[in-house]
């Protein structure tokens, strides 16, 4: 027994020397080790260090798309090529001649390269500024580029451009010169660094991609790159609405630059493009290059992913649109047969549950795609006299004549100046002042309101505008959404109300204003607006596009406007004027002034007709809500010049015919 424990004893020493022995190497290894890396090879080490170099590069986020209520796909990305110059891989003082061979090839495949400079060659040889690039011409000229006095010449700027980048005349022709300094000036402008690379050019060709890439070794730091471009696949549904993106501007990146904005950026400049621009942007990523002091890049890796921008779904139905665009076209050329003058038009159709925008035409329009890619196109469009780029559904200010009677109306029986049985007698010419006598359509003798609606009396509306007075009329106008922003997403026009916006005012013009003359002028999308607030017993939602917008990925929504609809005002008129308002909009379609087109439409509507006198021919308005007993739907038509009421109504139809057969399926 006490040698089975004098022998555990030995063993038990010899395993604790062992591990001693075992723990003293360790240590041993580790401070031969340590003593290397600190002593033998730190100076290795440290110069390893300093002659790399890590730079942080942003990696760019496609842009959000934009999609109608059914989630059809109206503005997308695509995948487009850039060519850019990368200062990490540009041999310094190379810079000339790779801007030289490159512009070259460029315009050999007739390619277009970024040109910012705003000087030319006159013809006779000699730089010469642009017009109208003031501020450009300020900024060169300025102690941030040149230094130069303010009567500097362009030649003078050229001179000093060429010292300042070290071009020698000899070696290039005066166009050449001036083309490098170009690229020269917003490499710089745009802030070229090993940090910043600039794009040269954008939206090249796949030939022209391939051509670069082959001849990679003459163009030392030029890169070409992936990018995203925006595509519209409906180009020419919506295209005022959609609207349009372009390079930042100085003054758009002074008061963005601190969301993180470069020179480098696209951003909105019209329509949902622009107003939705914080949902739309992505959130930019970054990658971290290593580079030795030889140029030799050891490292890149990404450390921040991009973020796509949010998905936006607007209101508009795309099938509805369609017909509607095409309704509104074809309405336009018939009445400019008839009336020489007449070359556009607008139309508006919104949910009477929640005012959201179900179809917005405006007629001529253009088509957003070629906008988008061809400098050419967009020239034609600027020189268009017909004005295809003006949103006339939204900006568009239009006397609307009769139209505005409904509003009179609804004024009047709420003020006690009538009630819904009181008679006014029309003798066809109202002369009450003298000197403004205001003629009816028909001689009409004894009307109440619902029949005065009916055949569009002026006489009796004259009548109760006078009674009225400007005041309580434009005091009810607004309320309806007469005058008014209706607060859709973009910019609108606030239209012009009738004493209000006027600059000189008498008391007869009261009485013109009462039958939608004088200085009363409205967009299309009041007209809707103010047509479904009647149609929602007085209650006027906030007229929308946007239905909803979710992250990228069309799962999380952050936006919802369909949940609850935001009530902006009520009319203050009671519910039981409201319904003589509307019974006489409905003797409107079937006895009245729009019986020839609505009497026997199959679904009942009420409606009001209106022509209005201008410089030209006269505009024809019309608005509507349908069905009659139960609105789901309201419209508004204006027909610039059309002389005839049937065009407006046709086109009107046509756009119900639309939605309630789209109902029905």
């Amino acid at each position: 027994m006490k040698r089975a424990e004098e022998k555990n004893s030995s063993t038990s020493s010899v395993r604790a020397a062992i591990c001693a022995l075992m723990t003293v190497a360790m240590f041993a290894v580790f401070a031969v080790r340590l003593f290397s890396w600190q002593i033998i090879k730190n100076d290795d080490y440290q110069e390893e260090e300093l002659s790399s170099t890590s730079y942080t590069m942003t990696t760019h986020a496609g842009r959000g798309e934009i999609l109608d209520r059914n989630g059809k796909e109206l503005a997308v990305n695509d995948a487009g090529y850039n060519i850019i110059f990368n200062k990490l891989y540009m041999k310094e003082g190379t810079e000339n001649e790779v801007i030289h061979k490159l512009i070259d090839l460029m315009e050999l495949r007739r390619e277009k390269w970024i040109d910012a400079l705003p000087i030319y060659i006159d013809s006779n040889g000699k730089y010469c500024f642009e017009e109208g690039n003031e501020d450009t011409i300020d900024f060169i000229k300025s102690k941030s580029m040149l230094d130069m006095n303010k009567y500097a010449t362009a030649e003078d700027c050229m001179a000093a451009f060429k010292e300042r980048f070290d071009l020698e005349e000899s070696s290039y022709t005066k166009k050449q010169l001036r083309d490098i300094v170009s690229v020269r000036y917003n490499m710089e402008f745009k802030g070229y660094s090993n940090s910043v690379p600039y794009k040269f050019a954008e939206n090249i060709s796949r030939d022209m991609i391939a051509i670069v890439l082959e001849n990679s070794q003459g163009f030392p730091g030029v890169e070409c790159s992936s990018t995203f471009v925006r595509y519209y696949k409906e180009s020419t549904l919506i295209p005022h609405i959609i609207g349009t993106v372009g390079a930042i501007s100085q003054e758009e990146y002074e008061e963005l630059k601190n969301d993180g904005y470069t020179l480098e950026d696209t951003i909105g400049k019209s329509g949902i493009e622009s107003s939705l621009e914080e949902y739309l942007r992505g959130v930019d990523g970054e990658k971290m290059i290593t580079k030795k002091s030889d140029g030799t890049i050891v490292d890149e890796k990404e450390t921040v992913r991009a973020v796509p921008g949010n998905a936006v779904y607007l209101t508009i139905d795309s099938k509805l649109q369609e017909a509607t665009n095409k309704a509104l076209e074809k309405n336009v050329k018939e009445a400019g047969q008839a009336y020489s003058d007449c070359i556009a038009g607008a139309a508006v159709m919104i949910d009477v549950n929640d005012f959201s925008v179900l179809a917005c035409s405006t007629y001529p329009s253009f088509d957003l795609q070629k906008y988008a890619e061809d400098d050419k196109y967009y020239e034609k469009l600027a020189g268009d006299p017909t004005l295809p780029m003006f949103d006339r559904a939204l900006t568009g200010n239009f006397i609307v004549g009769s139209t505005f009677k409904p509003c009179v109306a609804a004024a009047g029986l709420e003020e006690g100046v009538i009630n819904k049985s009181s008679t006014i007698f029309c003798s066809q010419n109202y002369d009450y002042y003298k000197n403004d006598i205001i003629r009816c359509m028909g001689y009409h003798s004894s009307e109440n309101v619902e029949d005065a609606l009916r055949d569009s009396c002026n006489y009796y509306f004259a009548e109760v505008g006078r009674r009225l007075g400007i005041e309580s009329m434009d005091f009810y106008a607004e309320r309806f959404g007469l005058g008014v922003n209706t607060g859709i997403e973009i910019y609108e026009s606030r239209g012009i109300l009738a004493g209000r916006d006027s600059e000189t005012w008498f008391e007869g013009n009261t009485c013109q204003a009462a039958i939608g003359q004088s200085d009363n002028a409205f967009t299309p999308i009041q007209l809707a607006t103010y047509a479904a607030t009647i149609a929602n017993d007085g209650v006027r939602l906030r007229t929308h596009f946007v239905d909803k917008i979710t992250d990228y990925t069309k799962t999380d929504v952050i936006l919802d406007n369909s949940k609850q609809p935001e009530v902006v005002e009520t009319a203050g008129v009671s519910s039981e004027n409201i319904k003589t308002v509307k019974s006489g909009m409905r003797k409107v379609a079937t006895s009245g002034t729009a019986k020839d087109v609505f009497a026997k439409y199959k679904i009942p509507i009420a409606a009001k007709t209106g022509t209005a006198e201008n410089i030209g021919t006269d505009n024809v308005t019309f608005i509507a809500f349908a069905p009659y007993d139960n609105p789901q739907v309201a419209l508004a038509v204006v027909i610039e010049h059309g002389g005839n009421g049937k065009y407006s109504m046709n086109t009107a139809k046509a756009m119900l015919d639309a939605y309630f057969q789209q109902k029905s399926k």
